[in-house]
């Protein structure tokens, strides 16, 4: 398997490359609209063909580039059936897989951040099994809960229900990194994270959520909209 993890400055955002060796067949996951090239050119550089475009949720912090590297590659687009976003190919829910190769990309629901949330369990024969977690599970933190259908107690049910339910073992990429992390692992999020590992409880979380007082990304009104049209700018 390839796996490559990709990064925005300015949104402090990852994208995935994900893609099968042997056939060459390539997902990208929350690609962002200003790096189409850097992107497409790397799944050229490493001899692959982009076929799936993912989405963990729809993002308030910068624009997808799953419309525009659709139209650039005819790659199918995924987002979740309850993401608000009726442009995508598939509207995945809980369990969809999406194949590359021989490479499975898993849906897992993950709501809380958004009701949208979807994370996805990387699996091959004879890899690590990778999550890419979203804004559901930061490196030492989470997403917010204060804007898009935000619910502190649905993002710690999904957390603790869901992730927390796979192998210690996993390795956790998330969506964003503001601090210089790049993985983690499940096993060391539920003994050091410090919202939601074990020195929580359910109504320290609530409340903690609840007064962050953190301003409104700052695309919000442009990142949304666009990206309920996989993209496209209005």
């Amino acid at each position: 398997m390839i796996f490559r993890q990709l990064f925005d400055k300015e949104s402090s955002t990852y994208t995935y490359l994900i893609a099968d060796v042997k056939t060459g067949e390539a997902a990208l996951v929350d690609a962002v609209v200003e790096h189409v090239e850097r992107d497409l050119a790397l799944v050229s550089d490493l001899g692959c063909r982009l076929v799936a475009v993912l989405d963990t949720h729809v993002h308030a912090d910068h624009v997808t580039a799953a419309g525009k590297l659709r139209e650039r590659t005819s790659a199918t687009t995924h987002v979740s059936a309850r993401g608000g976003a009726p442009c995508a190919d598939v509207e995945m829910s809980d369990g969809h897989a999406v194949r590359v190769g021989a490479v499975s990309i898993r849906a897992l629901s993950t709501p809380g951040h958004t009701n949208g949330c979807m994370s996805f369990v990387v699996s091959a024969d004879g890899e690590p099994l990778r999550v890419l977690t979203g804004d559901a599970l930061l490196v030492r933190g989470c997403g917010r809960t204060d804007f898009q259908e935000g619910d502190a107690a649905t993002l710690w049910r999904s957390v603790h229900e869901k992730l927390f339910s796979l192998p210690d073992e996993t390795l956790v990429f998330p969506a964003h990194d503001y601090r210089g992390f790049t993985v983690s692992t499940i096993g060391e999020e539920k003994r050091l994270n410090p919202r939601l590992g074990a020195a929580m409880t359910l109504d320290s979380f609530v409340a903690l959520m609840k007064n962050l007082d953190l301003p409104p990304p700052t695309k919000i009104h442009e990142a949304v909209p666009a990206n309920r049209a996989c993209g496209q700018r209005s």
